[in-house]
């Protein structure tokens, strides 16, 4: 009976070295200083959680209500994007910075204890904006349009404080954007009214100025009299003939009657031809016409003025219409979770970091290791 050769001794070689010393350098000390700092320098976190989305309320009018159409308050997704770009936005981080002092409250732990959670109190509105981002989670489901928040602060008082001054300049926001959409709506029929409050100003403006240079009110009505007394003495005058005719027929034409008859009959006539010369019917035009004149200028004044009160009537009501649109549609911010007080530390998640880091420095490792061999065996 054969006995084989007995097996050689596994012998360490420079690859083994190799991937001993990768793994130590790669994986676990950064695994150990990592550990290292989070518990022994990073500083523990508070969070405060706010919640809110934007919503626009149509309220109906009360013709509405009574036909059974209503509308309910329903988001608006593009009131919620702006909200959404505004809360990264460098004029957010100063308002609240200026309201509840960010660089003070991110600055409680001192900077050479914990350099990466910590801020420096003379870093610019730059780094203040950088380190907001790495403090404040936001969450934005467009599906729903709500915005979730996470707020970081080494204490929990400063942390629902920081939350309470977002939400505040949060609706403040909305609160403008409602202001310019109101105004923007109801600004073109507002223009419209005043320049119809201001045409029949000039009409009735003009209207009063024809009645102080005339020092007649109503033309038609002084017309009116004028046609009257021209009535009146056109009957006084058949009257007198009629009365000098019978004179003539029974006195003689010496008798002081007849010759009173025919002066009352020339001053009658005289009056007539005077009162249809006002009207601008006599036979001599110049006064006639002037009359005339001021009663075409004033028909003109008044259809300009019915014109300019028809023009503010309908101005009137399309500007009330416009605002009570605006008032039926009512933006506002909801707030469905306001901010909270932590009573525990929850940051950083040490574990989770520890974990996803042994893992990424895990994956780093196998990667680095599958291509030194790839190369050590093509060669």
């Amino acid at each position: 009976m054969s006995v084989g050769r007995t097996a050689i001794p596994a012998q360490t070689k420079g690859r083994h070295v190799f991937l001993l010393s990768s793994f130590v350098f790669v994986v676990l000390v950064p695994a150990f200083f990592t550990a290292f700092y989070l518990w022994t320098r990073a500083a523990d976190q508070y969070a405060s959680d706010v919640g809110f989305s934007v919503r626009t309320e149509e309220k109906s009018s009360a013709i509405e209500l009574l036909g059974g159409i209503t509308e309910l308050s329903g988001s608006s997704s593009s009131d919620t994007d702006i909200l959404y770009a505004f809360l990264s936005s460098q004029e957010l981080v100063r308002k609240v910075n200026a309201e509840v002092d960010l660089r003070a409250i991110w600055s409680r732990v001192d900077v050479e204890q914990d350099p990466f959670f910590a801020f420096d109190p003379s870093g610019t509105i730059e780094d203040l904006q950088d380190h907001w981002d790495q403090m404040i989670s936001i969450v934005y489901d467009s599906g729903t349009s709500l915005i979730d928040l996470e707020v970081l602060a080494f204490d929990p008082v400063d942390a629902q404080k920081i939350a309470q001054a977002i939400l505040d300049e949060c609706d403040s926001m909305i609160n403008a954007l409602s202001s310019i959409a109101r105004q923007d709506s109801i600004k073109y029929t507002l223009e419209e009214l005043e320049n119809a409050v201001e045409r029949l100003k000039n009409a009735r403006r003009t209207l009063t100025e024809f009645r102080n240079r005339t020092q007649i009110v109503d033309p038609s009505i002084d017309t009116q009299n004028q046609m009257g007394l021209l009535v009146t003495l056109q009957q006084q005058l058949a009257d007198s003939l009629i009365e000098y005719d019978l004179l003539q027929d029974t006195t003689r034409e010496n008798d002081p009657r007849v010759t009173q008859a025919e002066r009352r009959i020339e001053v009658i006539n005289a009056r007539i031809a005077s009162e249809r010369r006002k009207l601008g019917i006599g036979e001599e035009g110049g006064s006639g016409e002037a009359f005339a004149n001021l009663v075409g200028e004033y028909e003109g004044l008044i259809v300009d003025r019915e014109f300019a009160e028809q023009a503010y009537t309908a101005a009137l009501a399309a500007h009330d219409g416009a605002l009570a649109e605006v008032r039926k549609q009512s933006r506002y911010l909801a707030a469905h979770v306001k901010p909270t007080l932590a009573e525990k530390s929850e940051h950083p998640k040490r574990i989770k970091i520890m974990l996803f880091l042994l893992l990424f420095s895990f994956f780093v490792w196998a990667i680095l290791c599958l291509v030194f061999y790839s190369l050590r065996d093509r060669k």
